[in-house]
């Protein structure tokens, strides 16, 4: 088992899983100004899940190195906007795999997370699988914290709680 204790002046990282959401960005503007308030840092975790089709070997390597393309540039505009938000330059984390098992294996790789923070969806259908899961059945098996940002949130609301 890794030791997961801290120096006593590590800095706290705040994990945040990153997508093309709207509730993603708050999350985001949360912990990055949490971080900002507490002296802490922030990961953005990209996960590229495997493709649901079943084919070549070469279609699927094309599209692994796409995603990671993707990724890489959807974490450098995001990490532009915490350094925006809060003038901390993020860790940035790309996985393969599946979002739940990934984010669990950083946080149990990496001791300075201390605080994992979602984005919560408004549709009908429930705040997103990944919430449901972690907030859920996983929660009490969790050596982090898990704060869940309201997607009906406003930026300036975010301000106000962060």
């Amino acid at each position: 088992m890794v030791d997961q204790t801290l120096p006593k002046r590590a800095r706290t990282k705040f994990l945040v899983v990153v997508d093309e959401t709207p509730e993603c960005r708050l999350a985001l503007r949360f912990a990055a100004l949490r971080a900002r308030k507490t002296g802490g840092g922030v990961t953005l975790l990209r996960v590229i899940e495997p493709p649901d089709f079943q084919g070549f070997m070469a279609v699927e390597k094309i599209y692994l190195e796409e995603a990671h393309a993707e990724a890489q540039e959807i974490l450098q505009k995001l990490s532009a906007e915490v350094h925006s938000i809060a003038g901390i330059m993020p860790e940035l984390v790309i996985r393969d795999g599946k979002k739940r098992d990934a984010i669990l294996k950083l946080i149990e790789e990496d001791p300075g997370i201390r605080i994992l923070v979602l984005g919560a969806s408004i549709d009908r259908e429930g705040p997103g699988p990944l919430v449901s899961s972690l907030a859920g059945q996983m929660a009490g098996s969790m050596r982090v914290p898990l704060t869940i940002v309201p997607g009906r949130l406003t930026p300036e609301e975010i301000d106000e709680l962060a």
